[in-house]
């Protein structure tokens, strides 16, 4: 779903991997109790603030994930992307990105570094502008707000 913003507003794809359709339900002591609906609402209400439209997505399919970067290098000027456990494994997620000529942020709501050794390799930083690591879903709203200023240099 696209934001109500100007159709010649900016356009963002924040974009979700597997099992961010659970926030609030699964290990809330690392994610917190925040839905993905509540996620969903502050990323709309940030980028309405910024004067920028997003198209929010979410899904647990590693080959959809993908079939959605390719949708944003045709469609969007940035990406947030939460790429959730599919960070530390997959190369085809890593390429897909390398494809986007876009600033592409990556957002991980816990710290990934204070956590199993496995989540040190993460293959989407390497194809990142940047990353919001730890600061729960905070980090979504920053990094819109890095987009609107990228862009706005841009």
């Amino acid at each position: 779903m696209t934001t109500q913003a100007s159709q010649s507003s900016p356009l963002v794809f924040v974009l979700n991997g597997p099992n961010l359709d659970l926030l609030g339900q699964r290990q809330p002591e690392l994610y917190g109790r925040e839905t993905l609906q509540q996620v969903r609402e502050v990323c709309e209400r940030t980028a309405a603030e910024l004067g920028l439209r997003i198209e929010f997505r979410q899904t647990n399919s590693e080959g959809t994930l993908v079939d959605h970067i390719h949708d944003a290098r045709n469609e969007a000027q940035a990406i947030i992307i939460n790429p959730a456990g599919y960070a530390h494994t997959s190369v085809a997620i890593h390429d897909a990105l390398h494809t986007c000529d876009m600033p592409i942020y990556e957002v991980h709501i816990s710290n990934t570094w204070k956590r199993e050794s496995f989540r040190h390799t993460d293959y989407v930083a390497m194809a990142a502008t940047g990353q919001i690591n730890g600061l729960g879903s905070n980090g979504y709203a920053l990094a819109l707000r890095q987009v609107a200023v990228v862009l706005e240099k841009g």
